[in-house]
């Protein structure tokens, strides 16, 4: 199984990048990850809420696969502790065949088309972060669900 996260827009913040990049390498030592970024919606003052949602999420959609099981981060998702995240990701690589999709959506989230195409939605926080900050939670999270699936010493309870 590969992961693949989505994201809108690209990180353009230097600390945030490397510490990315150091967790994308650490990931991609127990399975295939990688992270697409989509353009996000240009000249968006001109168009509402729902347009740019729209924009960014014709992108996304062009981007899953058919047969993608498709997880959107969203802040009214299921909620995780890491342990239970690993055990998540670790059944998810029982059943996915082919690729798992991780979605950060854009400043608005998600287009209605973009949840309809959804297999389900999960929670890092009730807290808002910068999309830019998820990525990097997300990527630690990721790394740490597949230490603690190794049993490796990475997490402590």
């Amino acid at each position: 199984m590969k992961i693949l996260l989505i994201t809108v827009g690209k990180t353009t913040t230097k600390f945030l990048s490397e510490g990315i990049a150091e967790y994308c390498k650490r990931i991609s030592r127990y399975l295939p990850f990688e992270i697409k970024c989509v353009s996000d919606a240009k000249n968006t003052r001109n168009l509402s809420e729902i347009q740019q949602k729209q924009k960014e999420g014709n992108l996304i959609l062009a981007s899953i696969a058919p047969q993608d099981y498709v997880v959107l981060l969203d802040e009214h998702g299921k909620e995780f502790t890491s342990r239970e995240f690993a055990a998540y990701i670790e059944r998810k690589m029982q059943t996915v065949p082919k690729q798992l999709v991780f979605v950060i959506g854009g400043p608005y989230g998600f287009s209605d088309e973009v949840f309809a195409r959804s297999n389900e939605k999960i929670s890092l926080s009730k807290m808002t972060f910068s999309h830019e900050m998820v990525r990097m939670f997300f990527t630690e999270q990721l790394y740490r669900a597949m230490t603690i699936i190794n049993n490796e010493p990475y997490h402590h309870d």
